[in-house]
This record gives structure tokens, C-alpha cells and sequence, in this order.
């Protein structure tokens, strides 16, 4: 929430998280399901290890004292994530509560859309922010090469009820994959037309499970920029953001476009963010291959103070720039740690 009151109780009982690089770290990627019901080509394989008890993945419950600990330390936007997201039963409660807490300001979640039909309007109840969703080929051959399952039509369905709804801020995720899908860049900036919202290009990265990083798929963002810049000779440039390396919109487009150099610009300078995996370990860093665990502290009786401390801690550690001080050893899929 973002009212006068709330940023009164923020600065008067909360206290932030600062890492030793004086960066303020004020933002989640929670991920509250390991479970998908894809299997994109850039993110696991098809025999992904599925968890076969839940007895080593947060409960429902221990979601909701994380997300009420870190906002008593500081963090203001949450996002939820997976695995996919909409696959965890009680996803509407867990964005119910957190909005309720004073101190979060935004919820948003990042999700493949193919629950969305079932659930948008309870989410949008209970108090949802923002939508990203991920969507990399809009025709059927391609997302069932990309995804290996046949579910395009309910996928690009549950895309357009989001956008002829209008009742939620939307980001359109694609990830470039050259020779793949890297041909349809003008048929998503189409999208802006008629729609407000933000088609974001995102370069792959190299947390893939090792199937096609290596295999000269990988387009920079420079080169989406040159391809963009060569199509629309009349777009019109924006400011960009931390992430969004560049932005633009188009004459009488609703929308707008932004690219995400994921790979190739570091964005460690900026960091401000932890994410925590649905097996309940806190990650500081993306490419920091070890967590902190937390799920044994969760399940011992130890106080609100005690799992604030072990944030502290994580944050303590964050490295000032992390992708030069990652090793080979990095996580070898985003799927590990929610995106």
C-alpha cells in the first residue's frame, strides 16, 4: 500500500536492510512452488527432479511468516513466483495476507498464464498489483517446441481475456532465442497497438540446465536493439529503468517495449532484491551457487527476531558484484530459485 499512513509506519517501526555496499534492499522473489506444468527448453528438462514429498518445501503457513518477517525488516514489493506460481493451492490467501501487511507496498506475480482463467478475479480481489506474464512464441508449432507441451491456445486465450480485461498492469515476458523465436520480435511489439502493455525482450542466460546455452542460440540485446531500431525508424525512446537497458513506444501505440540484458549488462551495482526458494533457503545473490537455510529454523519454534536475524545475515553477504565473483559452479537452472 502505498498511502501516507503506511510510508509513516515504514519509516517510523520498520528497519532496512542495507548489504556492506550501501544498497538498500527492499524487494522478494519468493518462490512459493517448485511444481510446473512446463517444461521450457531454456529453463529444465523434460525429466526436471519433481519432489517427491512435500515435506522439504515451505507450507502455506511458513510462506506467510516469511513474507510478515522480511516486511518488519524493510521490503516493500514482494513478487511471487515458481515453478509456476498458480500451481500453489492457496496462492489467493498468500497475496490476500500479504497485502494486508502495512509495510508491503506491491504484489506482483510472474506466471506462464495457463491457470489464469480460473483464478485472475480472485487474485484480483485480493489486492494483486501486477501480472507478468511468460509467453516466448505467439504461434502453436513454436510454444509446443519451446514448452514441450501442446497448450498454446489456452495460453494466448488466457493472454488476451488479461488484456481486454484491463484490470491489472501487464509486462509480456519473452526470451529470445535465436533461430527459434528471434523472428517474431515485430508480431509482440504488434501487441502495443491496441493494449498498455509492456513487451519485454529478454536475453537468455545460462541457467538452462545445460541443453541449449551452448548452442548458439544466445542473442544479445544489442542486436535486438539493431533489429528493433532497423523496424521502427519512428519509435520514440523512453527513460530506461535499472533493468531495462532500453525503452521505447510507438505513435498511437497503447503499449510500450523494453529490452532485458539479462547476460550481458551487470546489474549488480543496482541489486536490490533476495529471492527464497520454495525449499526455504535464502539466496543473495543470483549467481552465488549456495543459500542460506532457513527451513530449519522455520520448523524449530524460533522467533520472528531469530529468522530476521538470518535475513540480516544473507543480506551481510550479498558480494558487490556477484557475476564476476561467480565461479563455474553457478545453478545450472532458473527453476532452482523461482527466476
Amino acid at each position: 500500500m502505498t498511502s501516507f499512513c503506511s510510508d509513516n509506519h515504514k519509516s517510523a517501526q520498520q528497519p532496512a536492510l542495507i548489504d556492506d555496499f550501501h544498497r538498500n534492499i527492499d524487494y522478494v522473489r519468493l518462490a512459493v512452488t517448485a511444481d510446473c506444468n512446463l517444461r521450457c527448453s531454456y529453463c529444465m528438462r523434460e525429466e526436471h527432479e519433481e519432489h517427491s514429498s512435500r515435506a522439504d518445501l515451505l507450507t502455506t503457513e511458513e510462506i506467510h511468516t516469511i513474507i510478515k518477517v522480511v516486511a518488519e525488516q524493510g521490503i516493500t514489493k514482494l513478487r511471487l513466483t515458481g515453478g509456476e506460481p498458480l500451481l500453489q493451492r492457496d496462492i489467493v490467501e498468500i497475496v490476500r495476507r500479504a497485502k494486508k501487511l502495512p509495510n508491503i507496498q506491491t504484489v506482483n506475480l510472474t506466471t506462464n498464464g495457463l491457470l489464469l482463467s480460473q483464478l485472475l478475479q480472485q487474485l484480483i480481489d485480493a489486492g494483486l498489483d501486477s501480472i507478468n506474464i511468460s509467453i516466448d512464441t505467439l504461434r502453436r508449432d513454436r510454444y509446443k517446441t519451446i514448452t514441450r507441451r501442446d497448450a498454446f491456445e489456452r495460453a494466448k486465450a488466457n493472454l488476451m481475456m488479461l488484456l481486454e480485461r484491463k484490470s491489472l498492469p501487464v509486462k509480456l515476458n519473452m526470451v529470445v532465442i535465436k533461430r527459434i523465436n528471434s523472428d517474431e520480435l515485430e508480431d509482440f511489439v504488434a501487441l502495443t497497438h491496441d493494449y498498455p502493455l509492456t513487451v519485454r525482450f529478454i536475453e537468455l542466460q545460462p541457467f538452462d540446465d545445460n541443453q541449449i546455452w551452448r548452442t548458439g542460440q544466445f542473442l544479445g540485446a544489442d542486436k535486438i536493439q539493431e533489429i528493433l531500431t532497423e523496424a521502427y525508424p519512428e519509435m520514440l525512446v523512453l527513460k530506461s529503468s535499472a533493468t531495462q537497458n532500453f525503452t521505447f513506444s510507438l505513435p498511437n501505440h497503447q503499449g510500450q517495449v523494453a529490452i532485458i540484458p539479462a547476460y550481458t549488462r551487470n546489474f549488480c551495482h543496482d541489486c536490490n532484491k533476495i529471492r527464497i526458494t520454495s525449499s526455504g533457503k535464502i539466496i543473495s545473490c543470483l549467481y552465488g551457487k549456495e543459500g542460506i537455510e532457513l527451513l530449519p529454523l522455520l520448523r524449530s519454534g524460533a522467533s520472528n527476531e531469530a529468522i530476521a536475524a538470518l535475513f540480516r545475515k544473507a543480506v551481510a553477504l550479498k558480494p558487490e558484484n556477484g557475476k564476476h565473483a561467480a565461479s563455474n559452479g553457478v545453478r545450472t537452472s532458473m527453476s532452482e530459485i523461482g527466476g
